[in-house]
């Protein structure tokens, strides 16, 4: 008996409608739409900002960091069904060019309100307001080679890295 590859529609990304859930409860992708400058006219768009935004986040969360990876998923149903969209292939998903200027709109003033939401949501997360937050950062090892400006070296990675924080 031949194998047949045809399982209809299944996925391997149906943890984005988990973090969606999570994102809903929270107003994650409307308070975030709430920081970022919006100019467009609402009757003259197709895609709000609030639904780039869940599009966007869920693509990152799925292993789709690249905008050039949204050719591929403008009709994937389980992104319409998570960004809140129809799943409709008569009304895809924003291509490429749409969240690039959603991103290309994003200022210093829009990412420090962008901040700012996020430890409300962290602390939101508690039961109780908690009376003392510890914030430890741990340096990101970017292993470089040569004698270049802000190299460092770092005992824990043996060797010099990038060190920003």
């Amino acid at each position: 008996m031949p194998a047949k590859f045809d399982a209809g529609r299944i996925t391997s990304d149906a943890g984005a409608l988990v973090l969606r859930e999570v994102a809903v409860k929270s107003g994650l992708f409307r308070r975030l739409a709430a920081c970022i400058p919006d100019p467009s006219d609402a009757a003259m768009i197709e895609h709000d900002q609030q639904t780039l935004l869940a599009q966007r986040v869920l693509g990152i969360a799925c292993g789709w960091e690249d905008l050039n990876d949204y050719h591929c998923v403008l009709v994937y149903p389980l992104m319409q069904l998570a960004s809140d969209r129809d799943a409709d292939q008569a009304r895809p998903l924003a291509s490429p060019a749409t969240p690039c200027r959603l991103e290309n709109r994003v200022g210093r003033e829009a990412c420090v309100k962008m901040s700012e939401l996020l430890e409300e949501l962290f602390i939101e997360s508690f039961d109780s307001t908690p009376t003392e937050l510890a914030l430890d950062f741990d340096a990101t090892d970017d292993p470089i080679h040569g004698d270049q400006k802000g190299r460092f070296f770092h005992g824990y990675y043996n060797g010099c890295c990038y060190l920003r924080l």
